[in-house]
């Protein structure tokens, strides 16, 4: 039935013909096309706004997205934490942890006796087949490239400079050489089959950048020169290496223990490492101006592109953000370092550095860093230079007794090979996972008992991977032979009868940095 007050209800009882019937079908048929029309209309206006969701859960988890409130571990609260528990870290007199037994794990243990030495090693007079130009490149890798040339001497040669007669077809200019572009950790077979050819063609190659150019996977007496330029060859130039020998004894003699042990710590938390990482701390609306500023001025609008999308709670949560002073001495003071640790930082100049430190120093008083154990004058031919800089650090890192790194890069992965190396194959490293780190310094009412039972996990698991080696026919390009010296270089370390044994200062020490630095 149809109502009433419908113009086209027929009454009742009458019959309908095919004129009638039509008429209204056909007004019934145009009201659906409308109908779907606005439909249609409608999904138009909803799918641009499909679209943006889909950008914005591609740019963000679901977590971020659905979550009201921050996610845990997004927001720094460390600050917050240590004023809440500052009493309790200060009067734990708990007994300390003993470094003399922190390594509860064996060293390495490696069935076959080692079978190469540098005289079986010595290349046998042959034709030059041309020359591989090497750009070294990087910070440390330039401070390291000197006595490189005598130490190889008899397994490759090296020359200074290129003949005359090949450097005139390039205007005597090194840079007009062409470059080859080699995949990195490429095969022995693929230099044999794709390189060699044309350094026997041109009489010359040039590869840059070279670093990580080769496979980890290599036969013995390869990877044994390796270990060779790694830990032997590339040695600081000399105002370094003296200065770093005045450094270790000095800190050593402020050791409130007989051995002089000490722990070493990279702290990556200087202005620029802050502004890079895109994380927040607790300054609030001026820090996020100031790093941005800071970024501005540092990458000329990298992270102003659309590309780029900083969010300082993501980069948190994904264990991204360089670990704060105060941070580092919650996490040694809940290990079991007490008061008396002696420590060594390894530290630009830190972000906003009277605020951040004070909380490190009163948990260890006896913090030092290089500017500390050396007057200004011993310093004067390094400033200005953050690699010279670096370089001392890094060997006041290599002998200590634990080194912490926070954060990653080629300093970190180089100095925990180089320990392994020194260490009979173990890194002494802690390496603190930062992803639970943050949710562990989320909790505002967490007790310090808690806090202490966490990061005594962290370092056993420290001390267990300090142990591991990859397999070397399943090794990744992560696993890089600067992090994970193979067996090789332990053929290089027996040659040398190198032991670290850091209890007696003076000559034994001496004797020990001479084959090193």
């Amino acid at each position: 039935m149809f109502p009433e007050s419908m113009p086209n209800a027929i009454p009742s009882g009458q019959m309908l013909n095919s004129t009638t019937r039509s008429k209204p079908r056909r007004k019934y048929i145009y009201a659906g096309i409308v109908l779907r029309r606005r439909c249609c209309l409608r999904y138009w206006l909803i799918l641009p706004f499909l679209y943006l969701l889909g950008l914005i859960l591609c740019a963000r988890p679901l977590s971020l997205f659905f979550f009201s409130v921050n996610p845990p571990g997004s927001l720094y609260l460390s600050h917050h934490i240590f004023h809440n528990l500052r009493l309790h870290i200060l009067n734990d007199f708990s007994p300390p942890i003993q470094l003399s037994t922190l390594w509860k794990y064996k060293k390495l243990k490696i069935e076959k006796p080692c079978k190469i030495t540098n005289a079986g090693m010595r290349m046998e007079t042959s034709q030059n087949n041309g020359y591989l130009i090497v750009e070294a490149n990087g910070g440390l890798n330039q401070q390291r490239s000197s006595h490189f040339v005598n130490t190889l001497n008899g397994f490759v040669r090296v020359a200074r400079e290129l003949p005359l007669i090949l450097m005139e077809q390039y205007d005597n200019n090194i840079s007009n050489v062409p470059i080859i572009q080699v995949p990195a950790w490429s095969s022995i077979s693929y230099y044999l089959e794709e390189v060699f050819p044309i350094l026997r063609n041109q009489g010359l190659v040039r590869i840059a950048p070279f670093a990580n150019r080769l496979s980890m996977y290599l036969p013995p007496d390869i990877q044994f020169l390796r270990c060779l330029a790694n830990y032997k060859a590339l040695k600081f130039a000399s105002p370094i290496s003296t200065l770093a020998k005045k450094i270790i004894k000095r800190m050593m003699e402020k050791s409130p223990r007989i051995d002089g042990k000490y722990v070493s710590v990279h702290l990556r938390f200087e202005e620029d490492m802050v502004a890079f990482s895109c994380c927040l701390y607790d300054g609030g609306e001026e820090e996020r101006l100031e790093m941005d500023s800071v970024r501005e001025k540092g990458w000329k609008g990298k992270f102003r592109r659309r590309s780029s999308v900083i969010n300082p709670g993501l980069n948190r949560i994904s264990g991204k953000c360089p670990l704060t002073p105060v941070e580092v001495g919650m996490m040694l003071r809940g290990m079991g370092f007490d008061n008396k640790t002696l420590i060594y930082m390894a530290s630009g100049k830190l972000y906003q550095e009277e605020r951040h430190l004070a909380p490190l120093l009163e948990m260890f008083p006896l913090l030092y860093t290089k500017e500390s154990l050396a007057t200004k004058e011993e310093l004067a031919y390094f400033k200005g230079y953050s690699s010279r800089l670096a370089a001392l650090d890094y060997v006041v890192c290599l002998f200590s007794e634990v080194f912490l790194t926070t954060q990653g890069g080629n300093f970190p992965h180089f100095l925990m090979g180089h320990r392994r190396y020194l260490y009979g194959g173990h890194a002494k490293t802690i390496k603190p996972d930062k992803q639970k780190l943050v949710l562990l310094f989320h909790n505002t009412s967490i007790s310090w008992q808690e806090i202490k039972d966490q990061v005594k996990g962290m370092l056993v698991e420290s001390n267990r991977e300090g142990l591991m080696m990859p397999r070397i026919k399943k090794s990744s390009r992560h696993n890089s032979i600067y992090k994970y010296p193979f067996p090789q270089c332990r053929c290089l370390q027996e040659g040398q009868n190198l032991t670290v044994n850091l209890a007696n200062v003076g000559n034994v020490l001496d004797d020990q940095l001479k084959l090193i630095i």
